[in-house]
């Protein structure tokens, strides 16, 4: 691993496989670190030959943090978005948007696959509309397009991400709480096995704990509104996967954003729900690959 300035900002990297092929950029969702992309996903995709590349979103993990920003009023945000205002947030969407492009800047590549789960498939889809000259092609996995008329997450998976951080002088009540937390949103047909996510939990506290930078991270989410019309001006080639059995960003979200890229092809998983589980490396492996092959044959074909 290790730090670059990108966007003005440091931010945390890691990089697998050869560094003269193809990248792909994966870029992490709300409050997760780096770390939760999992590296059996990233030899994967190595040993398909290309170079991948995963960060440390700002606010998170070993990147830079925003608490000179303060902690954002929710109540206020949500106010302003039903009274049709701009809501004010410590930062936006499309600022972390610029962050992918600028860690893509420090690493001196040109262009590359921009993957993104949750919100970070929001902020790919960004990078693809706003920077298309960046882009190869587009995974949105388990994300949406903003449209608010999108159902809801079920209440049991929204309260368990929404809930309050455990006391970080608790082990046994973080990890307690990040238990309930993956197995309330996590895959029924794939499940992880408690020691594994055990194991995962401490990980990423010992790495890095952080609550306040998520809460920054779910401001920026919420204040970016509707960006159905920012999707149709996509041209790269985009596969949208998503989980049948997602119960934090229901597959109505994913199908939404297929609808909304023209030529966009959606992935739908039974048996999925919100999170990696190993077992499916080789699913996310093959719909990256399969937006990548379609960015290559659309080259040949020019």
């Amino acid at each position: 691993m290790a730090q670059i300035t990108a966007n003005g900002i440091n931010i945390e990297v890691e990089r697998f496989g050869p560094e003269d092929r193809e990248t792909v950029l994966l870029i992490m969702g709300v409050g997760a670190q780096l770390t939760l992309w999992p590296v059996e996903l990233c030899e994967e995709l190595v040993k398909r030959g290309y170079h991948v590349v995963r960060f440390d979103n700002r606010d998170v993990g070993l990147s830079h943090k925003f608490d000179d920003l303060g902690v954002p009023d929710m109540g206020e945000i949500m106010t302003a978005l039903m009274s049709g205002q701009q809501p004010k947030a410590p930062y936006t969407l499309e600022d972390m948007a610029a962050d992918a492009v600028g860690v893509l800047d420090a690493l001196g590549i040109e262009k590359a696959h921009i993957v993104g789960a949750s919100m970070g498939g929001m902020i790919a889809q960004l990078v693809a509309a706003l920077y298309p000259e960046r882009t190869l092609s587009l995974t949105s996995i388990m994300s949406n397009t903003g449209n608010p008329e999108l159902p809801q997450g079920n209440p049991e998976a929204m309260a368990a991400l929404t809930a309050p951080a455990a006391d970080p002088n608790d082990l046994e009540a973080v990890v307690a709480r990040g238990m309930h937390t993956w197995k309330t949103i996590g895959s029924p047909g794939y499940p992880t096995p408690d020691d594994q996510l055990r194991e995962w939990i401490l990980r990423d506290f010992k790495r890095s704990f952080h609550p306040q930078g998520m809460l920054r991270q779910m401001a920026a989410i919420v204040s970016n509104g509707d960006r159905r019309v920012k999707l149709g001006n996509i041209k790269a080639p985009t596969v949208v996967l998503h989980g049948a059995d997602d119960p934090l960003v229901p597959l109505a979200g994913g199908e939404d954003t297929a609808k909304s890229i023209k030529g966009a092809e959606l992935i739908a998983v039974k048996g999925m729900g919100h999170d990696f589980p190993v077992a499916l490396a080789g699913t996310f492996a093959d719909a990256i690959e399969k937006a990548a092959r379609r960015a290559g044959a659309a080259k040949a074909a020019e």
